[in-house]
């Protein structure tokens, strides 16, 4: 019994105060940037478009990127992000198949690489937020918990580039 309220209160209040304090501000953070516009675009095409060209490199693309960046405070967004940009909508999109998805991915430039390197970046990219937080007061050091979240980000860029860069070189794209 003991057990159970501990797990309780540990684990489930902690993920729905996490849900309050830290995804509840991003998505308004997203929300934000996807509605206020400069011009005919939003910020968050601005800041896209400004990203791209670091993103190809890495066999991305700016969409992907950016959502990674706005999927910091919890990674299971990052998916959804990506789809609101591809789509332009500042709202979720549901697909009513996979099909439908598949199709978003191909006309938004997607090829087999694309999807290579988005599996990569997604195994080495920062930790999130509460993951960053929990490192800080575990350790109490600012210094473990910037090796903790540019080790794997400086991996990720790296898998990413040099994986680009041979597919690009024995011309497998």
């Amino acid at each position: 019994g003991s057990v159970i309220v501990r797990s309780i209160s540990d684990r489930t209040l902690f993920v729905l105060w996490r849900a309050i304090i830290v995804a509840a501000p991003a998505g308004l953070v997203i929300w934000m940037m996807a509605n206020i516009m400069i011009g005919d675009y939003s910020v968050l095409t601005w800041v896209t478009n400004a990203i791209d060209p670091f993103a190809r490199s890495m066999g991305l693309d700016g969409t992907i990127l950016m959502a990674f960046i706005l999927g910091f405070p919890a990674n299971e967004i990052v998916i959804p992000i990506m789809v609101m940009g591809y789509l332009s909508k500042s709202t979720l999109f549901e697909f009513e198949s996979l099909d439908q998805f598949k199709h978003l991915l191909l006309d938004n430039g997607w090829t087999w690489l694309t999807a290579a390197n988005m599996i990569l970046f997604t195994i080495y990219h920062w930790p999130c937020s509460t993951t960053l937080f929990t490192i800080y007061k575990e350790t109490k050091s600012s210094r473990w918990t910037w090796i903790s979240f540019l080790v794997p980000t400086v991996m990720g860029i790296a898998t990413c580039m040099i994986t680009s860069f041979l597919a690009h070189l024995f011309q497998l794209v």
